[in-house]
């Protein structure tokens, strides 16, 4: 007997993508056609007062459609998937009781996957213990890190990269905590919950034309003043050495500003940092077998026509 019974979980078309590649664009253009509003999905554009180095929206996108989301927390509070998701319910609900409709947009894969499939339950933070990995880090390097996660999580390990600092530390802490692999939690949890029926389009591009917008965005992040963003957060009082400030554009923004690098090699750091990143994205998006890829230059009717259909399912 077939079943009859209607779907009434929340609708939600999901805009993602390595940086770069034009989410921006694409998701202003389905928020107007459909009368919707933008909840992004970036961990970094969160912050207030760093706009330029996260390549935030600007004002007058902002101004065409609403977006959420952005500039909700200062450079030092902590904001992660579970600050994501408490701010990101309550819009979903409130957009959809407004006859609005909402679109998650962005490149944290991980604010994606929980915000859409739940979040996982692991332990919570050890301040006491991070810090003494970070110590650890700074004496024996971060490859004895690596090396450690290697031997109690190597599915992780195999992941992460070397470099990746704070995710190898939360990866060990969750170990130390609850003396299982945060792999084998992930796999635990299955991340099955599904709270909305979504739709999920992942924009790519040939992978050269993809870097020579990233290393052109660097650049033009530079001309409209990255630097200049820089230090007005040192003149606020924040530290350089704060984790938001550690991330791609304001790390090598900072080192040009102490003269332990030239602008070429800021620039460049820059440009090979966010490639990296791009890869990273993309890597995370492939494991989701639900999908949808797109060319960045697919005909943007196909894709109305593509969100219109699925609003009728």
């Amino acid at each position: 007997m077939v079943s009859t019974e209607i779907d009434k979980r929340p609708v939600l078309p999901v805009i993602c993508g390595p940086t770069a590649v034009g989410k921006t664009a694409l998701a202003l253009q389905l928020a107007e056609a459909f009368d919707g509003e933008i909840i992004s999905a970036d961990s970094r554009q969160v912050f207030r007062l760093m706009d330029i180095g996260t390549a935030k929206p600007t004002l007058e996108e902002q101004q065409r459609t609403k977006h959420h989301l952005i500039d909700v927390a200062w450079p030092d509070e902590e904001f992660h998937a579970a600050h994501f998701l408490a701010h990101a319910e309550p819009l979903v609900k409130d957009i959809s009781q407004r006859n609005k409709r909402p679109f998650l947009v962005g490149g944290t894969g991980l604010y994606i996957k929980a915000f859409t499939e739940g979040l996982l339950d692991a332990p919570s933070a050890d301040q006491a213990f991070r810090e003494h990995l970070q110590a650890r880090a700074e004496k024996e390097g971060r490859s004895v890190l690596h090396a450690e996660l290697a031997r109690v999580d190597p599915e992780s390990a195999t992941r992460l990269h070397p470099n990746d600092l704070i995710r190898i530390v939360r990866a060990l802490e969750v170990y130390e905590q609850s003396g299982k692999p945060l792999s084998s939690l992930q796999d635990d949890h299955g991340f099955r919950g599904q709270p909305y029926r979504t739709i999920k389009i992942c924009l790519h591009m040939d992978r050269d034309a993809l870097y020579q917008r990233i290393n052109q965005r660097a650049k033009v992040m530079f001309e409209e003043g990255l630097l200049e963003e820089a230090e007005s957060l040192l003149k606020a009082g924040y530290d350089p050495a704060l984790k938001t400030l550690r991330t791609i554009g304001y790390r090598q923004a900072f080192a040009l500003l102490s003269g332990a690098m030239t602008y070429e090699e800021a620039l460049d750091s820059l440009q090979q940092a966010t490639r990296r990143y791009a890869k990273q994205q993309l890597t995370w998006f492939r494991k989701d077998k639900s999908m949808i890829w797109l060319e960045s230059s697919a005909d943007f009717v196909t894709i109305r026509e593509m969100i219109d259909e699925f609003y009728c399912i």
